[in-house]
C-alpha cells in the first residue's frame, strides 16, 4: 500500500502507479514513463494521512478489479463473488448461489462479464422463466444484480421480470390440528409440531433450540441448524436480526420439554418434513407443510386479537396482554383442556 508524504503546505499526498506511458524517440527507441495518480488531503495530522492513504487504495482496487473485469467470464466473477461472501453469508444462501452457478443462468456464464449487455441478461431471464416459478428466477436475477454491480458498478440493469405471484397459503383447521396433536402424541415430532402451531419456530429452530434457551413458559430463539453446501449439519446465529425473538408458549405446550436437557429434539429439519409427510398420510389429512403450522398459529392470535406487530415479532408481551393463557383457553385441544 502506497504511503502518504506530507507536504511544505501542510497537505498530505499519496502517489498511486497508474500505467506506462510508451514515448518512440528520434533515434526509433521507445522511452518508457511511469505514470502515478495523486490524492491528496488538505486534513492535518494523522487524520489527513489516513484519508488519503484510504483514496489511493480505494482507487487501486478499484483499478484492479477494473483490469480483472476484462479477462474473466460471468461465471469466473459469480464464482469470485460467491467465495468472498462464504465467511458472512448463511450457508444456505451459498448453498443456492452455488445452485444457480451449476444448473441456472447457462446462457451467460461463458460470456466475459465486460461484454455482457442488458439484452444477454434479458434473454437468460426469459429462458429461466419457461421452467422455474417466478420468485426462483427474480432470486437467480438478484444474484446476476449483485455480481455486475460488484464487477460493472456502471452497468444500469433494465430487466423485464416475472411478475410475483401470490402465495397459496393453506392454514389448517382447528380439527385438523387435533388430529394431528393425536397422532404425534408421546412421540418424537410431538414437540415440533407444538412449538411450530403454537409459537411459532421454523424447523431449524427447533432442531437447534436447548434447554439453555429456555426459561420458564419463554423460548429464546437465537439459534438455527442449516445443511452447508457440503451436507453436513451446523448450528448458526439466526440470518436476521429480526430472527432473535422471544416467543412466551402456552402451559400445556411447556409442560412437554420440562425434564429435558441439551437439545430439545434431537431430529434435523430433513427428518421432520419427512416424519411430518408420513404423520399426514397415515392420519388421512390432507397434505400441508410443516411450515404451514405456523400460519395455524399467526391464525390463532389474529382470532384473539393481538395486535399484528407483536404477531411479527413474537415477542414476549406483557400485561394485561397475557397471550399465554389466552392461546391455551382459545387453542389447547379437547383432550388436554380437560
Amino acid at each position: 500500500m502506497a504511503t502518504a508524504q506530507k507536504l511544505p503546505s501542510g497537505s498530505w499526498r499519496c502517489q498511486v502507479y497508474s500505467h506506462t506511458e510508451e514515448t518512440l524517440q528520434p533515434d526509433g527507441t521507445i522511452k518508457k514513463k511511469r505514470i502515478y495518480k495523486s490524492f491528496t488531503s488538505d486534513v492535518p495530522g494523522p487524520k489527513g494521512k489516513r484519508l488519503a492513504e484510504q483514496a489511493a487504495a480505494e482507487w487501486a482496487a478499484q483499478k484492479e478489479n477494473t483490469y480483472c473485469v476484462q479477462n474473466i467470464t460471468f461465471g469466473e466473477a459469480l464464482d469470485r463473488y460467491i467465495e468472498s461472501r462464504e465467511s458472512v453469508l448463511s450457508p444456505r444462501t451459498i448453498m443456492d448461489y452455488k445452485r444457480i452457478r451449476a444448473k441456472e443462468l447457462n446462457t451467460i456464464m461463458d460470456i466475459k462479464i465486460a461484454l455482457i449487455t442488458q439484452e444477454d441478461i434479458q434473454r437468460a431471464v426469459n429462458l429461466e422463466a419457461q421452467i422455474h416459478s417466478p420468485k426462483t428466477v427474480r432470486n437467480s436475477h438478484g444474484l446476476i444484480s449483485a455480481v455486475m454491480r460488484t464487477y460493472r458498478p456502471n452497468f444500469a440493469l433494465n430487466t423485464a421480470l416475472p411478475k410475483k405471484v401470490r402465495p397459496d397459503i393453506y392454514i389448517p383447521s382447528e380439527n385438523e390440528i387435533r388430529t394431528l396433536l393425536d397422532v404425534v402424541s408421546d412421540t418424537p415430532m410431538e414437540l415440533p409440531v407444538l412449538l411450530a402451531a403454537f409459537g411459532p419456530m421454523r424447523r431449524g429452530e427447533i432442531c437447534a433450540l436447548t434447554s439453555d434457551d429456555i426459561k420458564g413458559n419463554v423460548v429464546h430463539v437465537c439459534k438455527n441448524m442449516v445443511l452447508t453446501s457440503d451436507h453436513k449439519w451446523i448450528i448458526k446465529s439466526p440470518k436476521s436480526y429480526a430472527g432473535d425473538r422471544y416467543i412466551d408458549y402456552p402451559e400445556f405446550v411447556s409442560e412437554k420439554w420440562k425434564g429435558k436437557n441439551g437439545r430439545i429434539v434431537t431430529l434435523n429439519p430433513n427428518e421432520i418434513t419427512d416424519r411430518f409427510n408420513s404423520i399426514l398420510k397415515r392420519a388421512g389429512l390432507t397434505h400441508f407443510r410443516f411450515h404451514d403450522l405456523r400460519h395455524y398459529s399467526a391464525s390463532i392470535q389474529h382470532a384473539l386479537g393481538i395486535p399484528d406487530s407483536y404477531i411479527m415479532q413474537r415477542v414476549i408481551i406483557p400485561a394485561p396482554f397475557e397471550p399465554s393463557d389466552r392461546i391455551l383457553r382459545a387453542t389447547v385441544p379437547a383432550h388436554q383442556s380437560q
